[in-house]
Parts: structure tokens; sequence; C-alpha cells
């Protein structure tokens, strides 16, 4: 009879270790991923926001007519075009970077369609552009302003009322819409127990301010206050949710929620100086009253100039 075999390991059969440096890799990547400020992607957002998109109009208005001739795309539409392409972009970015693993599906819903309306409203600023410098006034509704009022045949009307539909109504909804919403699933993810994650370093304390100025722009001229008061409270529900949890806010969240709270502060006080304007009181009738910037340039500042 052989005596039972015992196993044996040999040199090359040694039970496998967790060797030093991969051991040192993978804590290295553990705390890779913990929650930290994305200073390069909010400033990247904060820098092709003013530039892009509050900077669009400026530039049509600044560069002479005679370089982009009115039946061709002027400058700033390619400056809209640009924002078109880098913005989801660095929302994809931005999703990546979630500590929170994100529903892929939704996110590439939102992506896409943020990406229709963007466009549509691209070719419906365009031409509202050349009407603006035709003399078409913003704080008119379409049927109001002189220059559509005389156009013949009368049907034609109807078809700047469309086109005032797809710039205004649908190509807003279809951009703003999912634009607010991966921003609300990416903040679903800012959560943290750790302490030093809890506070803003100030590099976002200098970033703040202007983005939260950009954001009173966006609400205003887009016409979303329904939109980003929703996000806003959902954000301050989640908040409470998570807290209950002992979770609370890390960098990235507490930047979204300054932001959008500065937001919040720049409405009111914009609406509450423009309280008492009849003329904007009969362009945007309702409860909720938000004028336009650039309605009011038309109105007070335009013709000054």
């Amino acid at each position: 009879m052989h005596a039972p075999l015992r196993k044996r390991h040999g040199p090359g059969l040694q039970p496998p270790l967790l060797h030093p440096s991969r051991h040192s890799s993978f804590e290295s990547e553990s705390s890779s991923k913990k929650p930290q400020f994305h200073l390069d992607l909010w400033f990247y957002f904060t820098l092709q926001n003013w530039v892009l998109d509050f900077g669009r109009p400026i530039v049509m208005i600044i560069l002479p007519l005679e370089w982009f001739p009115l039946n061709k795309p002027s400058a700033g539409d390619y400056f809209h075009m640009a924002y078109n392409v880098i913005t989801p972009f660095l929302l994809l970015k931005l999703i990546e970077r979630s500590p929170k693993t994100l529903p892929r599906s939704a996110v590439y819903v939102c992506i896409i369609t943020f990406v229709m309306g963007a466009s549509i409203h691209l070719v419906g600023d365009s031409v509202n552009h050349r009407l603006i410098l035709s003399g078409y006034q913003l704080h008119l509704s379409v049927r109001e302003n002189p220059i559509i009022k005389d156009l013949k045949p009368a049907t034609l009307i109807d078809s700047f009322e469309l086109l005032y539909y797809y710039d205004e109504c649908l190509g807003h909804s279809m951009w703003y819409i999912p634009f607010f919403l991966i921003f609300f699933l990416y903040f679903t993810g800012c959560f943290t127990h750790l302490k030093e994650e809890r506070k803003m370093p100030l590099s976002a304390w200098l970033l703040v301010g202007p983005s939260g100025l950009y954001y009173w722009y966006l609400v205003t001229e887009g016409q979303i206050f329904i939109l980003y008061i929703f996000t806003f409270f959902a954000m301050m529900a989640t908040v409470m949710h998570q807290k209950r949890k002992g979770f609370v806010l890390d960098s990235n969240g507490l930047f979204l929620l300054s932001t959008f709270a500065i937001t919040l502060a720049l409405i009111a006080v914009w609406v509450i100086c423009l309280w008492n304007d009849k003329v904007l009181r009969k362009k945007y009738p309702g409860v909720i009253y938000v004028p336009e910037p650039w309605a009011f340039f038309t109105l007070h500042i335009k013709g000054r100039m």
C-alpha cells in the first residue's frame, strides 16, 4: 500500500498570493475613485457656456454684417454648432466620473434628445436673429411685430409662428429637459461619508458665482423657470433623503446646489426689478412672470445705442 499522496507545493506551485505591487496599485485605484472636485470639467462647462452660449448673440451684434450675409450662417451659428458638439461631450465625461452607476439607457436617450433639441434651436435662432436685424422686436409677440403684420399672403404669419414654436417651445424643451435631467442624475451620486469631501475647495468658490450667473441667463432667456425650480426642489429632497441615511453632499454636489441657489436668488432680484414693467407684463402674462433678458434689451437698451 502506498501512503496517501500529500499535496506538495513546489517552487512553481505556490498558492497564489497578492503581490505587493498589485496590492498597492489596487489601493491607488480605489483612492482615485474617491469623490474629488472636478475642476477641469466645471471650468470647461463655465467657459463654454459663457463663450458659446451667452456670447453667441453678442458676437452676432458686434461683428459687421458684411462678413456674414443674411443668407449664410453667422458667427453666432458657428458658436452654436460648437456648443452642440462640446456640451454633450462634457455631459458624457461628467457621467463617467459619477461615483454612482447611472442607467445607461436613460443617459443615452437624454444625450440624443439634447443634441436634437439644440439643433432645432440652432436653426430657429439663426432665422430669428436675422429677423431682429430686419426690425423684429423680441418684446412683442409674432403677430404684433410691425414687420410681420404686413406680410402677404397672411398665411406667412402662421409659418413664422411655427418657426417661433420650433425655436422657443419644442427646441427649448428637447434641449433643456435632458440637460437638467442629466445634472440631476449625476447629483444623486454626489453623496459621501468622507469628512474631507464635505466642503468646497477654493477653486469651486471661484467658479460658483460665474456659473450661477450663467444659469440665471439660461433660465430667464430659455423661459424654463418651472423646469429649473422642479430640478432644484428635487435636489433639495434628495439631500434630505440621503441625510437620513447618514450621507452628505460631496464637493461636486455642493457646487451644483450652490450654483442653483445663486441662480434662484438672481432670478428673484430680476423679477422684482421688472415687476412693474407694463410692456414686458403684456409679453409674459400669467402667474409666473420671468422676462427674457434679450426682450429687455430690445425694449430698453437697443434704441439708445
